[in-house]
């Protein structure tokens, strides 16, 4: 998982590379919108197998708050004249959570706990650090940026729970 996770990332850091050295408002708009829809994908999948009460109760605030931070989103990048433009980032994105989440079907017990909470931490790390190293720097509609801000204390606010849980899950 943390291979995926390295490969989004370096993807992201590698636009450089390709030419697309910087990520438009829209193609950021959808970058967002395929974080937030990744994570209510894999809460879901996580809501009906977690066996740990703490890991259920994660994986329903990630279906209820990232559902909500996505219309919310929207609804302001609406307002702002910003569309969602697909990237091979966002793509990329959206394969990986789908995949993830087809990994963790087959899992039960604290098997799945464990390997579900470790995905969220992974995740949530890796797109804080898209969204400090390259979508917030090459953010320029002020809409757009509020979404990044928002997302991001979101996105850090389920890192630190998800570290919490991951701690007190058994081995």
């Amino acid at each position: 998982m943390k291979f995926r996770l390295f490969l989004a990332v370096t993807l992201l850091a590698g636009c450089a590379t390709t030419g697309q050295q910087n990520l438009t408002d829209s193609e950021i708009a959808m970058i967002m919108r395929v974080s937030n829809i990744a994570e209510v994908r894999e809460g879901e999948v996580a809501r009906t197998k977690a066996t740990s009460a703490d890991v259920r109760d994660f994986a329903t605030m990630m279906v209820t708050e990232h559902t909500s931070q996505n219309n919310k989103a929207e609804a302001e990048l609406a307002r702002a004249d910003v569309a969602s433009s697909d990237t091979m980032l966002s793509r990329q994105l959206d394969a990986e959570s789908g995949e993830a989440a087809d990994r963790l079907r087959p899992l039960s017990g604290a098997a799945f706990d464990r390997a579900y909470i470790g995905r969220q931490v992974d995740a949530h790390q890796s797109f804080l650090t898209m969204i400090d190293t390259k979508l917030t720097p090459t953010a320029r509609k002020k809409a757009v940026k509020e979404q990044l801000t928002d997302l991001r204390k979101l996105i850090d606010k389920h890192l630190a729970r998800a570290k919490q849980i991951q701690g007190s899950l058994p081995r």
